[in-house]
């Protein structure tokens, strides 16, 4: 039975804020943020059928919204051939399973995307386990746990620039070894 259900006409008020703080940071462009916003307001409204209130409201629109960034950095990343690795991952209900299948893709997945989704998952875990492991539980910590920036750099006694220096390093490795034994 659903815990949460959705109310599309509170959205703006409710959550555009909130969004638009979690969207700037990561594309450092108010307009492109405010794009991806509506984007996900509006991938919201077409995909509400398949919502099933599992998580809360919030936690939906930003699975969406982690989606829409993703594919904004594909189109910028593609036209450089270059395609950037990111993960994105939800504990709160699916004990593991991987952002994007929890959100309504617009396109029907066969099963075949299926299988290489969860290859690639588990390239990515087999990947995680193989590069230098201060790194990797960092890395763990900012981008699958989404851990605040602070708390990292006084868990770990590091600078928030060291801190994005090591998610560089790990995000280079993890590429690599993407490339070697996935691609």
């Amino acid at each position: 039975m659903p815990v949460n259900s959705l109310d599309p006409d509170k959205w703006v008020d409710k959550y555009s804020d909130y969004l638009f703080n979690y969207a700037i940071v990561r594309v450092n462009d108010r307009e492109i943020a405010n794009d991806l916003i509506s984007e996900t307001f509006l991938a919201g409204l077409k995909s509400a059928k398949y919502f099933k209130g599992e998580a809360s409201e919030r936690t939906w629109l930003i699975s969406i919204l982690k989606r829409k960034i993703i594919d904004h950095y594909r189109r910028i990343n593609s036209k450089k051939g270059k395609a950037e690795v990111r993960i994105n991952y939800s504990d709160d209900y699916n004990e593991g399973d991987w952002i994007e299948e929890q959100v309504a893709d617009r396109f029907d997945r066969t099963a075949e995307d299926q299988m290489e989704n969860n290859e690639l998952g588990l390239a990515i875990l087999d990947c995680l386990d193989s590069i230098n492991e201060k790194h990797a539980t960092i890395f763990k910590r900012k981008t699958i746990d989404g851990v605040d920036t602070e708390a990292i750099c006084n868990e770990f006694n590091i600078t928030p620039s060291n801190l994005w220096v090591i998610i560089h390093r790990a995000r280079t490795a993890l590429a690599a070894c993407l490339e070697k034994n996935w691609f």
